[in-house]
Protein backbone atom coordinates (compact mmCIF):
# COMPACT_ATOMS: atom_id res chain seq x y z
CA UNK A 1 0.00 0.00 0.00
CA UNK A 2 1.55 3.33 -1.02
CA UNK A 3 1.94 6.36 1.21
CA UNK A 4 -1.04 8.28 -0.17
CA UNK A 5 -3.40 5.35 0.36
CA UNK A 6 -2.10 4.90 3.91
CA UNK A 7 -2.62 8.58 4.64
CA UNK A 8 -6.16 8.43 3.24
CA UNK A 9 -6.93 5.30 5.24
CA UNK A 10 -5.67 7.00 8.40
CA UNK A 11 -7.68 10.18 7.84
CA UNK A 12 -10.83 8.16 7.20
CA UNK A 13 -10.33 6.27 10.47
CA UNK A 14 -9.95 9.51 12.42
CA UNK A 15 -13.04 10.96 10.74
CA UNK A 16 -14.87 7.80 11.72
CA UNK A 17 -13.99 8.34 15.39
CA UNK A 18 -15.25 11.91 15.23
CA UNK A 19 -18.54 10.86 13.63
CA UNK A 20 -19.14 8.02 16.10
CA UNK A 21 -18.44 10.14 19.17
CA UNK A 22 -20.46 13.10 17.87
CA UNK A 23 -23.49 10.88 17.26
CA UNK A 24 -23.02 8.61 20.28
CA UNK A 25 -26.63 8.78 21.45
CA UNK A 26 -28.04 7.79 18.04
CA UNK A 27 -25.39 5.10 17.54
CA UNK A 28 -26.25 3.57 20.92
CA UNK A 29 -29.98 3.59 20.25
CA UNK A 30 -29.58 2.10 16.76
CA UNK A 31 -27.24 -0.56 18.10
CA UNK A 32 -29.64 -1.63 20.85
CA UNK A 33 -32.54 -1.78 18.37
CA UNK A 34 -30.43 -3.94 16.03
CA UNK A 35 -29.51 -6.30 18.87
CA UNK A 36 -33.14 -6.65 19.94
CA UNK A 37 -34.39 -7.15 16.39
CA UNK A 38 -31.87 -9.90 15.73
CA UNK A 39 -32.55 -11.67 19.02
CA UNK A 40 -36.27 -11.07 19.53
CA UNK A 41 -37.14 -14.75 19.05
CA UNK A 42 -34.52 -16.05 21.47
CA UNK A 43 -35.62 -17.98 24.51
CA UNK A 44 -33.97 -15.49 26.86
CA UNK A 45 -35.79 -12.42 25.58
CA UNK A 46 -39.08 -14.30 25.32
CA UNK A 47 -38.69 -15.31 28.95
CA UNK A 48 -38.67 -11.70 30.12
CA UNK A 49 -40.79 -10.05 27.43
CA UNK A 50 -43.34 -12.71 26.48
CA UNK A 51 -46.32 -11.13 24.76
CA UNK A 52 -44.54 -7.79 24.47
CA UNK A 53 -42.79 -6.15 21.57
CA UNK A 54 -39.25 -7.52 21.90
CA UNK A 55 -37.76 -4.80 19.73
CA UNK A 56 -39.11 -2.00 21.92
CA UNK A 57 -36.21 -0.31 23.70
CA UNK A 58 -38.26 1.00 26.63
CA UNK A 59 -39.89 -2.40 27.20
CA UNK A 60 -36.46 -4.00 27.16
CA UNK A 61 -35.08 -1.61 29.76
CA UNK A 62 -38.05 -2.12 32.05
CA UNK A 63 -38.41 -5.89 31.75
CA UNK A 64 -34.93 -7.35 31.20
CA UNK A 65 -32.79 -7.27 34.36
CA UNK A 66 -29.13 -6.39 34.72
CA UNK A 67 -27.34 -9.73 35.06
CA UNK A 68 -24.02 -11.34 35.81
CA UNK A 69 -22.28 -14.31 34.23
CA UNK A 70 -23.94 -16.83 36.54
CA UNK A 71 -27.40 -15.79 35.29
CA UNK A 72 -26.62 -16.78 31.71
CA UNK A 73 -24.36 -19.71 32.60
CA UNK A 74 -27.14 -22.33 32.07
CA UNK A 75 -27.70 -21.03 28.52
CA UNK A 76 -23.98 -21.16 27.79
CA UNK A 77 -23.85 -24.71 29.14
CA UNK A 78 -26.50 -25.73 26.65
CA UNK A 79 -24.63 -24.11 23.76
CA UNK A 80 -21.35 -25.74 24.77
CA UNK A 81 -22.80 -29.19 25.23
CA UNK A 82 -25.68 -29.23 22.83
CA UNK A 83 -27.60 -30.53 25.84
CA UNK A 84 -26.63 -29.68 29.38
CA UNK A 85 -23.53 -29.41 31.55
CA UNK A 86 -20.50 -27.59 30.14
CA UNK A 87 -17.39 -25.65 31.06
CA UNK A 88 -17.50 -22.60 33.36
CA UNK A 89 -16.56 -19.13 32.15
CA UNK A 90 -17.27 -19.76 28.51
CA UNK A 91 -18.66 -16.91 26.44
CA UNK A 92 -20.34 -17.61 23.08
CA UNK A 93 -18.85 -15.60 20.22
CA UNK A 94 -19.89 -14.91 16.63
CA UNK A 95 -17.92 -13.84 13.56
CA UNK A 96 -18.99 -10.23 14.00
CA UNK A 97 -17.12 -10.11 17.31
CA UNK A 98 -13.85 -10.48 15.39
CA UNK A 99 -14.97 -7.73 13.01
CA UNK A 100 -15.60 -5.40 15.96
CA UNK A 101 -12.26 -6.19 17.57
CA UNK A 102 -10.46 -5.66 14.26
CA UNK A 103 -12.25 -2.33 13.90
CA UNK A 104 -10.66 -1.16 17.17
CA UNK A 105 -7.21 -2.47 16.23
CA UNK A 106 -7.42 -0.60 12.93
CA UNK A 107 -7.91 2.69 14.78
CA UNK A 108 -4.71 2.39 16.80
CA UNK A 109 -2.13 3.31 14.18
CA UNK A 110 -4.05 6.29 12.73
CA UNK A 111 -4.23 7.64 16.28
CA UNK A 112 -0.53 6.95 16.95
CA UNK A 113 0.54 8.53 13.65
CA UNK A 114 -0.70 11.89 14.90
CA UNK A 115 1.99 11.77 17.58
CA UNK A 116 4.76 9.49 16.28
CA UNK A 117 5.86 9.57 12.64
CA UNK A 118 7.59 6.98 10.47
CA UNK A 119 6.11 3.90 12.12
CA UNK A 120 5.58 2.33 8.69
CA UNK A 121 9.33 2.37 8.03
CA UNK A 122 10.27 -0.43 10.42
CA UNK A 123 8.91 -3.32 12.43
CA UNK A 124 6.86 -3.89 15.55
CA UNK A 125 8.20 -6.32 18.14
CA UNK A 126 4.93 -7.16 19.89
CA UNK A 127 5.00 -10.37 21.89
CA UNK A 128 1.75 -12.31 21.53
CA UNK A 129 0.89 -15.78 22.78
CA UNK A 130 -1.87 -18.31 22.25
CA UNK A 131 -3.38 -20.87 24.58
CA UNK A 132 -4.13 -24.42 23.46
CA UNK A 133 -7.80 -24.63 22.59
CA UNK A 134 -10.33 -27.14 23.85
CA UNK A 135 -13.56 -28.48 22.43
CA UNK A 136 -16.94 -28.41 24.10
CA UNK A 137 -18.82 -31.73 24.38
CA UNK A 138 -20.76 -30.94 21.21
CA UNK A 139 -17.60 -30.10 19.25
CA UNK A 140 -17.47 -26.30 19.36
CA UNK A 141 -13.96 -24.86 19.70
CA UNK A 142 -13.29 -23.09 23.02
CA UNK A 143 -10.48 -20.52 22.97
CA UNK A 144 -9.34 -17.46 24.82
CA UNK A 145 -10.43 -14.23 23.13
CA UNK A 146 -6.93 -13.31 21.99
CA UNK A 147 -6.18 -16.84 20.77
CA UNK A 148 -9.32 -16.66 18.67
CA UNK A 149 -8.18 -13.36 17.18
CA UNK A 150 -4.60 -14.49 16.49
CA UNK A 151 -5.89 -17.59 14.70
CA UNK A 152 -8.31 -15.59 12.56
CA UNK A 153 -7.78 -14.26 9.05
CA UNK A 154 -8.07 -10.75 10.51
CA UNK A 155 -4.71 -11.21 12.25
CA UNK A 156 -2.98 -13.52 9.78
CA UNK A 157 -3.62 -11.16 6.86
CA UNK A 158 -2.23 -8.12 8.65
CA UNK A 159 1.08 -8.27 6.71
CA UNK A 160 -0.50 -6.27 3.84
CA UNK A 161 -0.41 -3.22 6.13
CA UNK A 162 3.16 -1.91 6.69
CA UNK A 163 2.16 -0.66 10.14
CA UNK A 164 1.58 -4.29 11.09
CA UNK A 165 4.95 -5.64 9.99
CA UNK A 166 5.80 -7.72 13.07
CA UNK A 167 9.15 -9.26 13.88
CA UNK A 168 7.49 -12.46 15.12
CA UNK A 169 6.43 -14.93 12.43
CA UNK A 170 2.89 -16.27 12.76
CA UNK A 171 4.25 -19.74 13.47
CA UNK A 172 5.99 -18.50 16.60
CA UNK A 173 2.93 -16.61 17.83
CA UNK A 174 0.65 -19.57 17.18
CA UNK A 175 2.86 -22.09 18.99
CA UNK A 176 0.98 -23.12 22.14
CA UNK A 177 4.20 -24.04 23.97
CA UNK A 178 4.81 -20.71 25.72
CA UNK A 179 8.56 -21.29 26.27
CA UNK A 180 9.24 -22.16 22.64
CA UNK A 181 7.05 -19.26 21.52
CA UNK A 182 8.89 -16.82 23.80
CA UNK A 183 12.30 -18.06 22.66
CA UNK A 184 11.45 -17.73 18.98
CA UNK A 185 9.79 -14.34 19.31
CA UNK A 186 12.76 -12.92 21.21
CA UNK A 187 15.14 -14.44 18.68
CA UNK A 188 13.18 -12.81 15.86
CA UNK A 189 13.23 -9.50 17.73
CA UNK A 190 17.00 -9.68 18.21
CA UNK A 191 17.63 -10.59 14.57
CA UNK A 192 15.64 -7.47 13.60
CA UNK A 193 17.01 -5.29 16.41
CA UNK A 194 17.95 -2.40 14.12
CA UNK A 195 14.49 -2.34 12.50
CA UNK A 196 12.27 -2.36 15.61
CA UNK A 197 10.36 0.93 16.00
CA UNK A 198 7.94 -0.13 18.74
CA UNK A 199 7.83 -3.02 21.14
CA UNK A 200 5.62 -4.41 23.83
CA UNK A 201 3.05 -7.00 24.86
CA UNK A 202 -0.61 -7.01 25.83
CA UNK A 203 0.15 -6.50 29.53
CA UNK A 204 3.23 -4.91 31.07
CA UNK A 205 3.72 -8.07 33.15
CA UNK A 206 4.19 -10.16 29.98
CA UNK A 207 6.87 -7.78 28.67
CA UNK A 208 8.77 -7.95 31.97
CA UNK A 209 8.49 -11.73 31.85
CA UNK A 210 10.11 -11.59 28.40
CA UNK A 211 13.00 -9.50 29.76
CA UNK A 212 13.49 -12.01 32.57
CA UNK A 213 13.43 -14.85 30.01
CA UNK A 214 16.04 -12.98 27.97
CA UNK A 215 18.28 -12.66 31.05
CA UNK A 216 18.30 -16.45 31.36
CA UNK A 217 18.61 -17.31 27.68
CA UNK A 218 20.63 -14.60 25.91
CA UNK A 219 23.70 -16.82 25.56
CA UNK A 220 21.70 -19.45 23.69
CA UNK A 221 20.03 -16.81 21.53
CA UNK A 222 23.41 -15.30 20.64
CA UNK A 223 24.71 -18.77 19.78
CA UNK A 224 21.82 -19.31 17.36
CA UNK A 225 22.54 -16.00 15.63
CA UNK A 226 26.31 -16.62 15.57
CA UNK A 227 26.03 -20.10 14.03
CA UNK A 228 22.86 -19.69 12.01
CA UNK A 229 21.52 -22.85 13.66
CA UNK A 230 18.35 -22.95 15.77
CA UNK A 231 18.62 -24.37 19.28
CA UNK A 232 17.49 -28.04 19.32
CA UNK A 233 15.18 -27.25 22.25
CA UNK A 234 12.80 -25.80 19.64
CA UNK A 235 10.89 -28.89 18.58
CA UNK A 236 7.69 -27.30 17.25
CA UNK A 237 7.78 -27.89 13.49
CA UNK A 238 6.21 -24.55 12.59
CA UNK A 239 8.68 -22.65 14.76
CA UNK A 240 11.67 -24.58 13.41
CA UNK A 241 10.67 -23.94 9.82
CA UNK A 242 9.96 -20.22 10.27
CA UNK A 243 12.99 -19.47 12.44
CA UNK A 244 15.41 -21.52 10.31
CA UNK A 245 14.32 -19.42 7.33
CA UNK A 246 14.81 -16.24 9.34
CA UNK A 247 18.28 -17.23 10.56
CA UNK A 248 19.47 -18.14 7.02
CA UNK A 249 23.17 -17.36 7.45
CA UNK A 250 25.42 -17.07 10.49
CA UNK A 251 25.83 -13.48 11.71
CA UNK A 252 28.74 -13.34 14.20
CA UNK A 253 28.82 -9.53 14.14
CA UNK A 254 25.18 -9.24 15.27
CA UNK A 255 25.76 -11.91 17.91
CA UNK A 256 28.74 -9.96 19.26
CA UNK A 257 26.67 -6.75 19.43
CA UNK A 258 23.96 -8.46 21.48
CA UNK A 259 26.43 -10.31 23.69
CA UNK A 260 28.32 -7.10 24.53
CA UNK A 261 25.06 -5.48 25.65
CA UNK A 262 23.62 -8.44 27.58
CA UNK A 263 26.87 -9.27 29.39
CA UNK A 264 26.93 -5.93 31.23
CA UNK A 265 26.60 -6.03 35.00
CA UNK A 266 23.58 -3.73 34.98
CA UNK A 267 20.59 -4.13 32.69
CA UNK A 268 19.42 -0.59 33.21
CA UNK A 269 18.38 0.71 29.78
CA UNK A 270 18.69 -2.74 28.17
CA UNK A 271 15.58 -2.20 26.03
CA UNK A 272 16.98 0.99 24.45
CA UNK A 273 20.38 -0.62 23.93
CA UNK A 274 19.08 -3.77 22.25
CA UNK A 275 16.47 -1.94 20.15
CA UNK A 276 18.03 1.52 19.60
CA UNK A 277 15.39 2.76 17.13
CA UNK A 278 12.37 1.95 19.32
CA UNK A 279 10.11 4.98 19.80
CA UNK A 280 7.78 3.69 22.51
CA UNK A 281 6.69 0.71 24.59
CA UNK A 282 3.14 -0.52 24.07
CA UNK A 283 1.40 -2.35 26.92
CA UNK A 284 -1.40 -2.03 29.44
CA UNK A 285 0.06 0.03 32.29
CA UNK A 286 -3.16 1.28 33.90
CA UNK A 287 -4.94 0.02 37.01
CA UNK A 288 -3.01 -2.70 38.83
CA UNK A 289 -0.53 -2.82 35.93
CA UNK A 290 0.74 0.64 36.92
CA UNK A 291 2.95 -0.98 39.54
CA UNK A 292 5.18 -2.23 36.68
CA UNK A 293 5.92 1.29 35.46
CA UNK A 294 9.12 1.76 37.53
CA UNK A 295 10.53 -1.53 36.21
CA UNK A 296 9.73 -0.61 32.61
CA UNK A 297 11.30 2.81 33.12
CA UNK A 298 14.38 1.13 34.60
CA UNK A 299 14.83 -1.17 31.60
CA UNK A 300 14.21 1.70 29.15
CA UNK A 301 16.20 4.28 31.13
CA UNK A 302 13.04 6.39 31.18
CA UNK A 303 13.55 7.33 27.52
CA UNK A 304 10.61 5.51 25.92
CA UNK A 305 6.99 6.61 26.41
CA UNK A 306 4.73 3.93 27.90
CA UNK A 307 1.70 3.75 25.62
CA UNK A 308 -1.61 2.20 26.58
CA UNK A 309 -3.63 2.21 23.36
CA UNK A 310 -6.98 0.65 24.19
CA UNK A 311 -9.40 -0.59 26.86
CA UNK A 312 -10.76 -4.09 26.40
CA UNK A 313 -11.96 -7.19 28.17
CA UNK A 314 -12.98 -10.70 27.20
CA UNK A 315 -16.57 -9.52 26.90
CA UNK A 316 -15.96 -6.55 24.62
CA UNK A 317 -13.38 -4.12 23.24
CA UNK A 318 -14.61 -0.85 24.70
CA UNK A 319 -12.55 2.07 23.50
CA UNK A 320 -9.30 3.79 22.60
CA UNK A 321 -6.84 6.26 24.08
CA UNK A 322 -6.94 9.39 21.91
CA UNK A 323 -3.88 10.85 23.68
CA UNK A 324 -1.54 7.85 23.74
CA UNK A 325 1.60 9.74 24.78
CA UNK A 326 0.08 11.15 27.96
CA UNK A 327 1.44 10.16 31.35
CA UNK A 328 0.15 6.66 32.28
CA UNK A 329 -1.48 8.15 35.38
CA UNK A 330 -3.61 10.39 33.15
CA UNK A 331 -4.75 7.82 30.59
CA UNK A 332 -8.44 8.19 29.71
CA UNK A 333 -10.26 5.94 27.25
CA UNK A 334 -12.94 7.15 24.86
CA UNK A 335 -15.63 4.49 24.70
CA UNK A 336 -16.74 3.67 21.17
CA UNK A 337 -20.53 3.72 21.06
CA UNK A 338 -20.75 1.16 18.23
CA UNK A 339 -19.01 -1.63 20.16
CA UNK A 340 -21.74 -2.45 22.67
CA UNK A 341 -24.79 -0.98 24.32
CA UNK A 342 -23.64 0.49 27.64
CA UNK A 343 -25.47 1.11 30.88
CA UNK A 344 -23.77 2.23 34.07
CA UNK A 345 -24.51 1.95 37.78
CA UNK A 346 -23.62 5.10 39.75
CA UNK A 347 -21.47 4.61 42.82
CA UNK A 348 -21.78 6.81 45.87
CA UNK A 349 -21.60 6.47 49.62
CA UNK A 350 -25.18 5.25 50.05
CA UNK A 351 -25.85 3.29 46.86
CA UNK A 352 -22.91 1.05 46.13
CA UNK A 353 -24.70 -1.92 44.55
CA UNK A 354 -21.51 -3.77 45.26
CA UNK A 355 -22.77 -7.36 45.32
CA UNK A 356 -23.31 -9.24 42.10
CA UNK A 357 -26.39 -10.88 43.64
CA UNK A 358 -28.01 -7.52 44.29
CA UNK A 359 -30.82 -6.54 41.95
CA UNK A 360 -30.34 -3.16 40.28
CA UNK A 361 -33.43 -0.96 39.97
CA UNK A 362 -33.89 0.00 36.31
CA UNK A 363 -34.28 3.66 37.19
CA UNK A 364 -30.74 3.67 38.63
CA UNK A 365 -29.11 2.72 35.33
CA UNK A 366 -27.39 5.49 33.38
CA UNK A 367 -26.94 5.48 29.61
CA UNK A 368 -23.58 6.16 28.01
CA UNK A 369 -24.24 9.77 27.01
CA UNK A 370 -25.85 10.66 30.35
CA UNK A 371 -23.01 9.76 32.71
CA UNK A 372 -21.53 12.52 34.84
CA UNK A 373 -17.99 13.10 35.98
CA UNK A 374 -17.29 10.70 38.84
CA UNK A 375 -17.06 6.99 39.54
CA UNK A 376 -19.29 4.51 37.75
CA UNK A 377 -19.47 0.76 37.81
CA UNK A 378 -20.99 -1.64 35.34
CA UNK A 379 -21.52 -5.35 35.77
CA UNK A 380 -18.27 -6.42 34.17
CA UNK A 381 -16.86 -5.36 37.52
CA UNK A 382 -14.50 -2.53 36.54
CA UNK A 383 -14.67 0.79 38.32
CA UNK A 384 -14.24 3.67 35.91
CA UNK A 385 -13.85 7.37 36.52
CA UNK A 386 -15.46 9.70 34.00
CA UNK A 387 -12.80 12.32 33.23
CA UNK A 388 -14.55 14.30 30.51
CA UNK A 389 -16.17 14.01 27.10
CA UNK A 390 -15.02 13.73 23.50
CA UNK A 391 -17.97 15.17 21.56
CA UNK A 392 -21.00 13.30 23.00
CA UNK A 393 -18.94 10.36 24.20
CA UNK A 394 -17.57 10.17 27.77
CA UNK A 395 -13.94 9.40 28.48
CA UNK A 396 -13.02 7.09 31.33
CA UNK A 397 -10.01 6.34 33.46
CA UNK A 398 -9.75 2.72 34.58
CA UNK A 399 -9.53 2.57 38.39
CA UNK A 400 -9.72 -1.08 39.43
CA UNK A 401 -11.79 -4.18 39.72
CA UNK A 402 -14.21 -3.48 42.57
CA UNK A 403 -13.64 -6.61 44.59
CA UNK A 404 -13.01 -7.01 48.27
CA UNK A 405 -9.85 -9.09 48.26
CA UNK A 406 -8.72 -8.91 51.90
CA UNK A 407 -10.85 -9.09 55.02
CA UNK A 408 -10.14 -10.27 58.56
CA UNK A 409 -12.86 -8.60 60.63
CA UNK A 410 -14.99 -5.59 59.61
CA UNK A 411 -12.28 -4.41 57.24
CA UNK A 412 -12.92 -4.68 53.52
CA UNK A 413 -9.80 -3.92 51.47
CA UNK A 414 -10.31 -3.91 47.71
CA UNK A 415 -7.72 -4.08 44.96
CA UNK A 416 -7.49 -0.31 44.62
CA UNK A 417 -6.90 0.19 48.36
CA UNK A 418 -4.23 -2.49 48.44
CA UNK A 419 -2.48 -1.14 45.36
CA UNK A 420 -2.49 2.40 46.74
CA UNK A 421 -0.94 1.27 50.02
CA UNK A 422 1.68 -0.80 48.19
CA UNK A 423 2.63 2.23 46.10
CA UNK A 424 3.03 4.31 49.25
CA UNK A 425 5.28 1.71 50.85
CA UNK A 426 7.46 0.89 47.88
CA UNK A 427 8.66 4.49 47.65
CA UNK A 428 10.73 3.71 50.74
CA UNK A 429 12.77 1.27 48.61
CA UNK A 430 13.86 3.85 46.05
CA UNK A 431 16.74 5.41 48.03
CA UNK A 432 18.29 1.94 48.15
CA UNK A 433 18.16 1.36 44.37
CA UNK A 434 15.64 -1.41 44.86
CA UNK A 435 12.55 -2.10 42.76
CA UNK A 436 9.39 -3.87 43.81
CA UNK A 437 9.05 -6.41 40.99
CA UNK A 438 5.72 -7.92 41.97
CA UNK A 439 3.36 -8.46 44.88
CA UNK A 440 0.35 -10.39 46.05
CA UNK A 441 -1.47 -10.86 49.35
CA UNK A 442 -3.21 -13.32 51.64
CA UNK A 443 -5.52 -12.97 54.63
CA UNK A 444 -3.91 -15.25 57.21
CA UNK A 445 -6.53 -16.41 59.73
CA UNK A 446 -4.60 -19.43 60.96
CA UNK A 447 -3.98 -17.60 64.23
CA UNK A 448 -5.97 -15.10 66.29
CA UNK A 449 -6.02 -12.29 65.48
CA UNK A 450 -5.61 -12.81 61.77
CA UNK A 451 -3.42 -10.46 59.76
CA UNK A 452 -2.58 -9.35 56.23
CA UNK A 453 0.38 -11.10 54.58
CA UNK A 454 1.97 -9.30 51.64
CA UNK A 455 4.42 -11.18 49.40
CA UNK A 456 7.09 -8.98 47.80
CA UNK A 457 9.70 -9.80 45.19
CA UNK A 458 12.40 -7.14 45.23
CA UNK A 459 15.05 -6.51 42.59
CA UNK A 460 18.26 -4.85 43.73
CA UNK A 461 19.54 -2.60 40.95
CA UNK A 462 22.98 -2.02 42.45
CA UNK A 463 25.22 -5.12 42.50
CA UNK A 464 26.82 -4.13 45.80
CA UNK A 465 23.57 -4.61 47.71
CA UNK A 466 22.40 -7.70 45.84
CA UNK A 467 21.18 -10.32 48.29
CA UNK A 468 23.44 -9.21 51.14
CA UNK A 469 22.01 -9.38 54.64
CA UNK A 470 24.19 -6.44 55.63
CA UNK A 471 22.99 -4.27 52.73
CA UNK A 472 21.43 -0.86 53.50
CA UNK A 473 18.05 -2.40 52.64
CA UNK A 474 17.87 -3.96 56.09
CA UNK A 475 15.07 -5.02 58.45
CA UNK A 476 14.16 -1.49 59.50
CA UNK A 477 13.42 -0.41 55.92
CA UNK A 478 11.05 -3.35 55.39
CA UNK A 479 9.41 -2.78 58.78
CA UNK A 480 8.89 0.85 57.77
CA UNK A 481 7.28 -0.45 54.57
CA UNK A 482 4.86 -2.51 56.67
CA UNK A 483 3.71 0.45 58.74
CA UNK A 484 3.60 2.70 55.64
CA UNK A 485 1.09 0.29 54.12
CA UNK A 486 -1.00 0.23 57.27
CA UNK A 487 -1.03 4.00 57.55
CA UNK A 488 -2.37 4.17 53.99
CA UNK A 489 -5.18 1.65 54.49
CA UNK A 490 -8.64 2.87 55.37
CA UNK A 491 -10.16 4.04 58.64
CA UNK A 492 -11.90 0.73 59.41
CA UNK A 493 -8.72 -1.31 59.00
CA UNK A 494 -6.75 1.06 61.22
CA UNK A 495 -9.51 1.01 63.85
CA UNK A 496 -9.52 -2.80 63.86
CA UNK A 497 -5.73 -2.83 64.22
CA UNK A 498 -5.38 -0.12 66.87
CA UNK A 499 -8.57 0.08 68.88
CA UNK A 500 -10.34 -3.26 68.47
CA UNK A 501 -7.14 -5.33 68.23
CA UNK A 502 -9.07 -7.68 65.96
CA UNK A 503 -6.35 -7.59 63.27
CA UNK A 504 -2.69 -8.37 63.89
CA UNK A 505 0.36 -6.49 62.52
CA UNK A 506 0.75 -6.51 58.75
CA UNK A 507 3.49 -8.82 57.50
CA UNK A 508 5.73 -8.55 54.43
CA UNK A 509 7.30 -11.79 53.25
CA UNK A 510 10.17 -11.21 50.83
CA UNK A 511 10.45 -14.03 48.31
CA UNK A 512 13.35 -15.22 46.16
CA UNK A 513 13.94 -13.77 42.67
CA UNK A 514 11.85 -15.56 40.05
CA UNK A 515 9.12 -16.59 42.48
CA UNK A 516 6.38 -14.70 40.68
CA UNK A 517 7.45 -16.18 37.36
CA UNK A 518 7.04 -19.60 38.95
CA UNK A 519 3.63 -18.49 40.19
CA UNK A 520 2.70 -17.45 36.66
CA UNK A 521 3.91 -20.82 35.34
CA UNK A 522 1.70 -22.55 37.89
CA UNK A 523 -1.41 -20.69 36.77
CA UNK A 524 -0.53 -21.19 33.08
CA UNK A 525 -0.34 -24.94 33.68
CA UNK A 526 -3.78 -24.68 35.26
CA UNK A 527 -5.20 -23.01 32.15
CA UNK A 528 -4.30 -19.30 32.31
CA UNK A 529 -3.06 -17.47 29.19
CA UNK A 530 0.19 -15.48 29.10
CA UNK A 531 -1.56 -12.72 27.13
CA UNK A 532 -4.31 -12.27 29.68
CA UNK A 533 -2.50 -13.30 32.86
CA UNK A 534 -2.58 -10.88 35.74
CA UNK A 535 -0.94 -11.68 39.03
CA UNK A 536 -3.79 -12.35 41.47
CA UNK A 537 -3.71 -9.64 44.10
CA UNK A 538 -5.03 -12.03 46.72
CA UNK A 539 -4.12 -15.71 46.75
CA UNK A 540 -6.87 -18.27 47.28
CA UNK A 541 -5.15 -21.34 45.83
CA UNK A 542 -3.47 -23.74 48.26
CA UNK A 543 -0.93 -24.71 45.60
CA UNK A 544 -0.06 -21.06 44.98
CA UNK A 545 0.33 -20.37 48.71
CA UNK A 546 2.57 -23.40 49.06
CA UNK A 547 4.76 -22.15 46.21
CA UNK A 548 5.02 -18.64 47.69
CA UNK A 549 5.74 -19.80 51.21
CA UNK A 550 8.43 -22.20 50.01
CA UNK A 551 10.23 -19.25 48.43
CA UNK A 552 10.18 -16.85 51.40
CA UNK A 553 13.64 -15.69 52.44
CA UNK A 554 12.72 -13.05 55.05
CA UNK A 555 9.76 -12.01 57.23
CA UNK A 556 8.99 -8.49 58.45
CA UNK A 557 6.14 -7.18 60.63
CA UNK A 558 4.75 -3.75 61.27
CA UNK A 559 6.61 -2.44 64.35
CA UNK A 560 3.68 -0.49 65.82
CA UNK A 561 -0.02 0.22 65.51
CA UNK A 562 -1.07 2.61 62.75
CA UNK A 563 -2.46 5.97 63.81
CA UNK A 564 -6.20 6.07 64.43
CA UNK A 565 -8.36 8.92 65.58
CA UNK A 566 -12.00 8.15 66.51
Amino acid sequence: MDGKKLEYKGKEALKGIQKLTAEAEKVQEDLLKAILTRNKKTEYLQKHMKGLSTDDVLEFKQKVPVITYKDIYPYIQRIANGTSGGEPKLMPSIAEDLDRRTFVYNLIMPIMNQYVTGLDEGKAMLLYFVKAEMSTPCGLPARTVLTSYYKSKHFKCRSSDPYNDHTSPNEAILCDDSNQSMYCQLLAGLINRHHVLRLGAVFASALLRAISFLERNWLSLCSDIRTGQLNPMITDSGCRSAMSTMLKLADPHLADEIENICSRRSWKGIVCDLWPKAKYIEAVVTGSMSQYIPALEYYSRGKLPLVCTMYASSECYFGVNLKPLCDPANVAFTLLPNMAYYEFIPLDENETYGNDDEEIPSDKLVELVLVKVGLNRYRIGDVLQVTGFHNQTPQFRFICRRNVILSIDNDKTNEEDLHKSIMAAKRLLEPYNALLVEYTSYADTSSVPGHYVIYWEIKHCTPSVLDKVSSPLGPKVLQDCCIAMEEDLDYIYRRCRTNDKSIGPLEIRVVKPGTFESLMDLFIKQGASINQYKTPRCIKSDAALKLLNSSVKAYFFSPRDPTWNP
